[in-house]
């Protein structure tokens, strides 16, 4: 999969533009502040996903104008195909092959992507809620499914927690929530069924490539972790038999809190380097190693899942990487479209890209 045409207009501060990209590597240089990492972040949106600098869509558009638009070609499946994001009105719409689509969850796993920025050290620093969406994100591209279980527990969580509450009210309504536990429990079995199998992959790969990077000299774990004593070995009914079991012994707590504190959207995943936790042992270049890894994995098993290699795309990266992590990484992504930003334009590559003031400029 790679990118043939990026077009894009009244996107942030860049300047109306389009550039066509190398199926390998590409550089984008330029000072701070230039447009270099909007760049990265317009290609991103072509996948479904939302910002991952956490950006609401208004914040898209250049100022002073109505609408932002972002526009691919790309090659994928043995065939070119289009996939484009109009940002309007507070919402992105967007379109495959030139069909409107209703929904982002339409277009997802059609064009894929893998991306890295120093925000993503936020995976080991951060709490558990950005460890689920990067498992939960990287799922959606393997199965674009995935993205309806997600929005159906989450309606179901609302309306389980709404009842929670009004059973503080009236408690004749806990008749009820035995309904809803059901149900809650067998959407959440489907979620939890899906990630076991995920990090079953995942986390030997992350280890794997973990050890390239470190020369072997360090480890990595990576796990799921649960509240309710299920493994990724469990069958499906198994597991929402032990999601069941949780919220029927933890009901009381709940109805008195108000919220539902047991069930897949409290899952975490584990992080840990020579079997210490990341978060509280780690150094900045271990959390970073470890990022840097487990973005590999996902990117290995999205190329497995496939059948051909997703874009990669490389926030300010390589400048906190030393000679020999950087030989490591752009060896391991020989076979990706690679986009990497910098500000020096000290690596070999067909295409580099240098943009001053939101125009890019083709140099070599």
């Amino acid at each position: 999969m790679f990118i043939k045409n990026l077009c894009f207009e009244n996107y942030r501060n860049l300047k109306n533009s389009s550039l066509s990209p190398a199926e390998n590597i590409n550089i984008i240089y330029g000072n701070n502040a230039q447009g270099k990492t909007n760049l990265i972040e317009c290609m991103w949106l072509l996948t479904g996903g939302r910002s991952f600098r956490g950006a609401k869509d208004r914040e898209l558009i250049a100022f002073d104008q109505e609408f932002a638009r972002v526009k691919a070609s790309f090659f994928s499946t043995s065939r070119e195909q289009t996939v484009e994001i109009l940002i309007q009105h507070n919402k992105r719409t967007p379109f495959l092959n030139g069909v409107q689509k209703n929904y982002l969850s339409e277009i997802i796993g059609s064009f894929c992507a893998v991306i890295f920025s120093p925000n993503h050290l936020t995976l080991v620093k951060n709490g558990p809620d950005e460890r689920r969406n990067f498992i939960d994100s990287a799922l959606c591209q393997i199965k674009p499914s995935y993205a309806m279980f997600l929005s159906r527990y989450r309606k179901i969580l609302n309306q389980r927690n709404a009842l929670l509450k009004a059973i503080q009210k009236t408690p004749s309504l806990i008749d009820t929530l035995d309904i809803w536990n059901e149900r809650l429990a067998g959407e959440g079995s489907l979620i939890a069924f899906h990630r076991y199998a995920y990090m079953k992959e995942f986390s030997k790969l992350s280890s794997q490539f973990y050890q390239g990077i470190s020369n072997n000299t360090e480890s990595l774990e990576t796990a799921c972790r649960t509240g309710y004593h299920s493994t990724s070995d469990m069958p499906r009914e198994e597991i929402k038999h032990c999601i069941l079991n949780s919220l029927r012994r933890k009901q009381e707590e709940e109805i008195c809190l108000g919220y539902t504190i047991k069930g897949v959207h409290r899952d975490d995943m584990t992080i840990k380097i020579n079997s210490k936790d990341a978060k509280s042992y780690a150094s900045q270049g271990q959390q970073r190693s470890a990022v840097l890894s487990m973005k590999l994995a996902e990117a290995a098993l999205l190329q497995k899942s496939k059948g051909e290699p997703p874009v990669i795309l490389l926030d300010d990266v390589l400048s906190e990487l030393d000679s020999q992590r950087q030989d490591y990484l752009i060896h391991r992504l020989d076979n990706f479209q690679v986009f990497i930003t910098c500000c020096n334009t000290n690596i070999s590559a067909q295409n580099k890209f240098l943009i001053q003031n939101g125009e890019i400029l083709r140099t070599e």
